[in-house]
């Protein structure tokens, strides 16, 4: 019984051992991140403008009653956006800007695709559709001011008119030149000409469609500026512009037309997310 006694102790594990502690892998260092350069290539282009504007200033290249300094311009369209009289005229250009391009995005975009899926169809009305695009819409400015007199349904109107014609035509293009290789092995799987048409059409048109869209808005937006410039207005950039122009307050004047490409510029980069993310398969 003692030997028993003894032999488990002597095979029992001792209290006094310590466990050997199995170390962690050390955790990998993540290597210092880089200098992006790349990213500061957008700023280049707006630093050498104001650099260049400023330098004409002060060589009094330019008189500064025709030209003021870049900071100066700068603090006006502060002052004016931050609550100022110039929100008012942004807010009203956004306003006839987006009103005119839903209706042309309304009746462009499914006119466009329909004509786009009959090739003879669309072959038919080209020469109005390339006629009508080709010239310059501001030339139609009188005729749509007798048809709809001096409103802002007339402003609306005729950016409609331009930007439908730019989305419709990238549109049918869209359809048109729709990969053959897609259409061909839908009807080699006996898809039926309505199922080519909303599962294989459509969606290869969407890539062409949203550039015709971002045209669209950019051509909206300059003839709504250019009808504010030119039709009884009293209200929005275009209509700010040319008061401030007749009075000789540059300041105004060109923070205005900041104002109006800032605004071009901001409704560009939506558009490009937007298209990045409804259209993510583009080029695959």
């Amino acid at each position: 019984m003692t030997a028993t006694t003894a032999t488990g102790a002597s095979n029992a594990p001792s209290s006094a051992a310590v466990p050997v502690a199995v170390s962690a892998p050390a955790a990998a260092s993540k290597p210092p991140r880089k200098f992006d350069g790349s990213r500061l290539l957008p700023l280049i282009g707006p630093l050498a403008l104001f650099v260049v504007w400023d330098l004409v200033v002060r060589l009094q290249l330019v008189s500064p009653v025709l030209l003021p300094t870049p900071g100066a311009t700068l603090v006006a369209l502060a002052k004016g956006i931050a609550g100022g009289p110039l929100l008012t005229d942004f807010l009203s250009s956004l306003n006839r800007t987006l009103q005119a391009f839903l209706i042309a995005g309304v009746i462009g975009v499914p006119l466009g695709v329909l004509l786009g899926s009959n090739e003879k169809a669309y072959r038919s009305v080209e020469f109005l559709v390339d006629f009508f695009r080709s010239t310059p819409s501001s030339a139609l400015i009188p005729l749509f001011l007798m048809i709809f007199g001096v409103t802002d349904m007339n402003k609306i109107a005729i950016a409609a008119f331009a930007a439908v014609l730019v989305i419709l035509f990238n549109s049918a293009y869209g359809v048109i030149n729709a990969r053959k290789q897609r259409v061909m092995a839908a009807r080699v799987m006996g898809a039926s000409r309505w199922q080519i048409f909303k599962d294989v059409l459509i969606w290869e048109s969407l890539q062409p469609t949203f550039v015709g869209l971002r045209s669209g808005v950019s051509m909206a937006l300059v003839i709504v500026i250019v009808a504010e410039m030119f039709i009884g207005s009293d209200s929005g950039l275009g209509n700010r512009i040319i008061n401030a122009q007749q009075v000789l307050n540059v300041r105004e004047m060109y923070a205005s037309i900041l104002a109006a490409g800032a605004l071009g510029y901001v409704l560009n980069i939506l558009f490009l997310v937007l298209e990045k993310r409804v259209v993510h398969w583009s080029g695959r």
